[in-house]
């Protein structure tokens, strides 16, 4: 009689998802975005001490002169004066005051409305979302551009006035993605579990449902973060910001517009910055959201 053959088999464990803070560490676009949005807020902070000259001395005598690499410079001026003798790069650093302020501010607080009432929305449903979401339609029918020159010219000019347009029109966006993913956590067998175990709504929606919305939520908030340097340039290239003479990106991209033939530094520096920084909010954004969801981490 043979003897019974016996086949081991060889099991693997599944291989466990990386924890929260590796992903963060180990995911380029969070690294390099991260850094150099961490170097621009100390640049920001610490801009009266590391500008070379004070951003708001006129010297006619030394008006456009070209940057440190291009014949006719002058010792001092790293990246060229403008017109008027300002030193380019103390006007670029401080202008960062005004970009970041705006940014963090207003995504922030568009966050906060939107989130709450995307919430609201997804999780009880009925009238709620209907009356919500209606609101939210409506409101986002409007050119964002075209509403926040509208909203600042009614407002008047100021940051506090650029931050309100922001956080009115933007609201919407944050509110319609919380309410997507609301409603698809409120499917998943967590939540069914909560109630059937006989959890307050309320107590489900905060404390079981929210914190599974958290990971998109910040992505989406350093994404607005990068849309509102924009909007904040866009109003300052009309005007409709702060004063003319604080300086602003959006208003050294007006002025080097105009000087764009004979001094083209004046353009490309305060656009060169912008581009940087909202790529650098960008990257920031996609590398939160796949280092913090659970699903694109496996």
């Amino acid at each position: 009689m043979a003897e019974p053959v016996t086949i081991a088999v060889q099991t693997t464990k599944p291989r466990p998802a990386p924890s929260r803070s590796r992903s963060l560490l180990t995911e380029p676009k969070v690294l390099l975005g991260g850094s150099f949005i961490l170097l621009l807020i100390v640049i920001a902070v610490f801009a009266p001490w590391i500008a070379p000259k004070d951003p708001l001395e006129q010297d006619l005598m030394l008006g456009s002169l070209p940057p440190v690499w291009l014949d006719g410079a002058e010792p001092g001026y790293y990246l060229g004066t403008d017109d008027l003798g300002r030193d380019v790069l103390s006007r670029l650093l401080h202008g960062s005051r005004i970009a970041l302020f705006v940014a963090f501010v207003s995504a922030s607080l568009a966050a906060l409305i939107g989130t709450v009432l995307g919430l609201l929305a997804g999780w009880y449903g009925g009238w709620t979302d209907r009356i919500i979401s209606r609101i939210v339609d409506i409101w986002m029918a409007f050119p964002p551009v075209l509403l926040s020159i509208l909203l600042v010219a009614v407002f008047g000019s100021g940051v506090h006035s650029v931050i309100a347009a922001i956080v009115i029109i933007d609201w919407t966006r944050f509110c319609r993605v919380v309410r997507a993913e609301t409603l698809a956590q409120a499917q998943l067998d967590y939540v069914t579990a909560a109630r059937t175990v006989g959890f307050p709504r309320i107590k489900i929606l905060t404390r079981e449902i929210f914190p599974n919305v958290v990971p998109v939520l910040i992505a989406l908030v350093s994404l607005e973060m990068g849309i509102a340097v924009v909007v904040e340039a866009i109003l300052s290239f009309v005007g409709l910001s702060v004063s003319s003479d604080t300086p602003t990106w959006g208003g050294m991209i007006a002025q080097g517009r105009q000087l764009i033939h004979h001094a083209w530094w004046l353009l490309v520096a305060p656009l060169g910055l912008l581009f940087a920084t909202v790529l650098a909010f960008n990257q920031l954004g996609s590398g939160l959201r796949r280092a913090l969801d659970p699903v694109l981490r496996r």
